[in-house]
């Protein structure tokens, strides 16, 4: 039996951790409250993130991370993009020398604009055949539920991506391998960004063309980001792409597009921070990917308008009369 320790609780890091059990493997999940632990080992339920799933016996929790990692095969990393590199770096030690490392988090570093297993890379100095990365349209509360649903797991090795693969197939869950870290990476994070101004949209009143067009501009801003990159393009078009963005665009369960109709609707970003214990990645990551695209000379509206709605420069109403105005141009340019 695989050891698997997934260090992160919250929603994703929950559901992965039933995804884990549910394929054969033994699971301890780290938890930063102790409430949170007690809960899972007693109840069996992560009430405060996913109340009324029961977690498979073959799942445990604790709030030491020394614990969880002591012998893990495989280390699943779902903690809030923004601080893995604080987190790993008290980690680091207690990883296996051996264990593969799996990142869920959708985001790119503020400063460094490192994807996240960059950031694994250089914390700890795992090679690319330590590093993983799980992406797709993965709603935690469906997966949770035990609906049907796809992935991408992705490595440069891909025998490690198999290996992967094995690591998270079940009867409701089937993963896809792949080689292009940097097309799912930028495919997970870049469709927050997106997200968070679909739901502008629809918390402004407007409907299906408006949220239709978004996500098709949004997915060609993607691709342009992720191919000056080197990501293969077909990836934008899969799972970890184009699959990934409909789910969150599309779901009242996603919390970027819950976090853009909030906007939407009045409310400040400071505002909608108080009111939830859930992370919306984009809203921490559309300054970093608008900076990884001007850094690369990519054009990135999106992104620019979404960042300057979410730091308060700017209201919903203006950024959709500003990315209507722009300059007219050839569909492909």
């Amino acid at each position: 039996m695989t050891k698997v320790a997934v260090l992160g609780a919250g929603s994703w890091g929950t559901a992965s951790s039933l995804v884990m059990a549910d394929a054969g493997s033994e699971v301890t999940l780290w938890a930063r409250r102790e409430e949170v632990a007690e809960n899972i080992n007693v109840r069996r339920e992560n009430s405060g993130y996913l109340p009324g799933i029961e977690l498979p016996g073959s799942v445990s929790a604790t709030t030491d991370p020394e614990q969880a990692l002591a012998g893990a095969d495989v280390v699943v990393l779902s903690v809030p993009s923004q601080s893995l590199r604080e987190n790993l770096g008290q980690w680091a030690d207690a990883i296996p020398p051996r264990a593969v490392m799996v990142s869920l988090m959708k985001g790119v570093e503020l400063g460094t604009v490192k994807r996240m297993s960059e950031v694994i890379a250089e914390v700890t100095g795992a090679g690319p055949e330590r590093i993983g990365v799980l992406s797709g349209p993965n709603l935690a509360k469906e997966i949770a539920r035990r609906e049907p649903a796809a992935s991408v797991v992705a490595c440069a090795d891909e025998s490690v991506a198999r290996d992967l693969q094995r690591l998270c197939h079940t009867k409701a869950f089937r993963p896809y391998t792949s080689v292009d870290l940097v097309g799912c990476e930028l495919g997970g994070a870049y469709k927050n960004v997106v997200a968070l101004s679909v739901g502008m949209a629809v918390g402004l009143g407007f409907g299906d063309n408006t949220t239709a067009s978004v996500i098709t501009r949004g997915l060609a801003e993607t691709a342009r980001l992720a191919m000056a990159l080197g990501a293969n393009p077909l990836t934008l078009m899969g799972l970890a792409g184009l699959g990934d963005l409909v789910a969150t665009c599309s779901s009242p369960l996603s919390r970027n597009r819950t976090f853009g109709e909030k906007l939407g609707l009045g409310m400040t970003t400071e505002e909608i921070y108080a009111s939830t214990n859930q992370v919306a990645e984009g809203a921490k990551s559309c300054a970093s990917l608008l900076d990884l695209a001007n850094r690369n000379g990519v054009d990135a509206p999106i992104a620019e308008h979404v960042e300057a709605v979410v730091s308060g420069r700017q209201t919903p109403q203006e950024m959709m009369e500003a990315v209507i105005a722009r300059d007219t141009k050839a569909e492909t340019d």
